[in-house]
């Protein structure tokens, strides 16, 4: 019997494995995961406690069309109610508390921006057309300032747009069409939010979980602190692996691969070099041991032409890092001040974005519990800045080099609280900040072939599945991305009659095209 070996944990490859017990036939037992960390879920992680405070890197945002992602949960039970599917859990969760926002945008007096009007000049909506309408291949190389003139940069819709999915002016011009092209049927409801979904719980718990549990009980092995350093290739033109070698326990172990045996490997990783700060401390940049998933793909890519040029992704810091915060309190002030501020119950007001803050602040207050087992007595809330390297408006420096309680000090002085709550938030909140080096790194300027097909030419039983290998017309830094990439990995390589659905297009629908074009119009 055919095995499968998949490299990394996260969301593509327990997809992966998850797709080849449904579509493929393949048991549990057969399936591999090898994951480098001491825990499993890749990007999509969230920990903590009351006591120490909860974190999460990121939360990740969902809408109507991911039909890969929602293909698969169907497939899986919820921890909450086993007779329920994950996906109609997501929906039901929706359903109760779809965001509908009224204070998407605040300016530098802490006053609510009228964001129904885009902001747009003539100029503006043409470019924005223009950039929509041009064939990818003429945007190789181009960054988003190459298709826009300044004055773009200063509109509500790029507030909204580059904070909702975060773009920065100079990530690739690619991209960014792909956004526009993909996400077109929410142009009229950007500033309200309610075209986008959210899981009921952090996504670690709403989805990894159960998708583990159903894994781990279907047999198949998950095995942690796992390195895998390099794959061996077979002579001759085609390319198939014939081992794995990885390092465990400070030891280098090999695993011989047969012909019939597949190998998915997660290329890449945005969430490479993570570090955590605490309240009093700031999290340090640290990118001196580059993470097994850059360096894997690098060794396979000087080895065969055809596999993606990773250094077009991970050696360019500056522009790829930003910062993240999560803070856990058990005191209501701050979402009781910010629900009467924002007109919205918590779970319910999506993003608030502070268009003026020199970090560009993003702020948003979950749904409670957001973790599975938070009390009923603890609050947790998210934000995140786009400009770390900056000096704040309050707090005179880098947000990177800031500890917790400053991050909060400088996100209250953009709200218009009185100094008694303020300080009162301050003494009773743990603020647990994040710096990822790579986190925008799927979105700098590249040209074609930077990313390897899911399935490379020429390829007997190798895949590449995850935000780096390269699917078209879909967009990155999506669950429904890296879902994609592993259902196509495992059609392609079973040779499957049943391949994943097309990625919805909006823009061929004129009654999406109407609404989208009023918006753009609307003052």
């Amino acid at each position: 019997m055919a095995k499968a070996h998949l490299v990394g944990s996260g969301i593509a490859s327990l997809s992966a494995a998850a797709f080849l017990i449904r579509e493929g036939n393949f048991t549990g037992p057969d399936i591999l995961i090898l994951e480098e960390q001491g825990r499993d879920g890749g990007s999509l992680d969230a920990a903590g406690s009351p006591e120490t405070g909860y974190t999460m890197r990121g939360g990740r945002m969902f809408e109507i069309h991911f039909e890969c992602t929602y293909d698969l949960l169907t497939s899986i039970p919820s921890l909450d109610d086993p007779s329920k599917s994950v996906t109609s859990d997501t929906f039901a969760f929706h359903e109760d508390f779809a965001w509908d926002d009224h204070a998407r945008l605040v300016d530098a007096t802490g006053k609510v921006v009228a964001a129904h009007s885009m902001g747009f000049t003539e100029r503006d909506r043409l470019e924005l057309i223009k950039c929509s309408a041009t064939p990818e291949s003429r945007l190789d190389g181009k960054r988003i300032t190459d298709c826009f003139s300044e004055g773009f940069f200063t509109t509500n819709f790029w507030w909204m747009w580059c904070t909702t999915f975060a773009f920065e002016p100079w990530h690739s011009a690619i991209e960014f069409r792909r956004y526009l092209n993909r996400f077109i049927h929410l142009f009229k409801t950007f500033d309200s939010m309610s075209g986008i979904y959210r899981t009921r719980f952090n996504q670690y718990d709403s989805i990894v979980r159960p998708l583990v549990k159903w894994l781990t009980d279907q047999g198949v092995t998950i095995q942690l602190d796992t390195r895998v350093t390099d794959l061996a290739l077979a002579d001759g033109d085609g390319l198939t692996v014939t081992a794995l070698t990885w390092v465990r326990n400070g030891k280098a172990e090999t695993l011989p691969v047969s012909g019939n045996d597949l190998v998915m490997v997660t290329n890449g990783s945005m969430t490479a070099g993570s570090t955590l700060g605490s309240t009093e401390s700031a999290a340090p940049l640290d990118t001196s041991d580059s993470s097994g998933a850059w360096q894997l793909w690098q060794s396979l890519a000087d080895k065969r032409p055809g596999l993606g040029n990773p250094r077009v992704f991970n050696s360019s810091i500056a522009e790829s890092t930003w910062a993240s915060f999560t803070v856990t309190t058990k005191d209501p002030t701050f979402f009781e001040l910010m629900e009467k501020f924002s007109g919205s119950e918590a779970g319910k007001g999506g993003l608030i974005t502070f268009k003026d803050s020199s970090w560009l602040l993003t702020i948003v207050l979950n749904h409670q519990p957001h973790f599975r087992d938070q009390p009923e007595d603890t609050y947790v809330w998210w934000g995140y800045a786009l400009f770390p390297d900056n000096s704040g408006d309050h707090v005179t420096k880098p947000m990177r080099e800031c500890t917790g309680r400053e991050i909060l000090d400088e996100v209250l002085h953009h709200l218009p609280f009185d100094a008694d709550a303020t300080s009162v938030m301050l003494d009773r909140s743990t603020v647990i900040p994040a710096l990822m080096p790579y986190i925008t790194s799927q979105f700098l300027v590249r040209k074609a072939g930077d990313r390897p097909q899911v399935v490379p030419e020429g390829s007997t039983n190798l895949a590449f599945i995850g935000q780096y290998a390269e699917v078209p017309d879909d967009v990155v830094f999506t669950v429904e991305y890296s879902v994609r990439t592993a259902w196509t990995a495992v059609a392609r390589l079973l040779d499957l009659d049943k391949q994943p659905p097309p990625v919805y297009q909006g823009r061929h629908d004129p009654k999406v095209l109407v609404e989208a074009l009023a918006t753009m119009h609307r003052h």
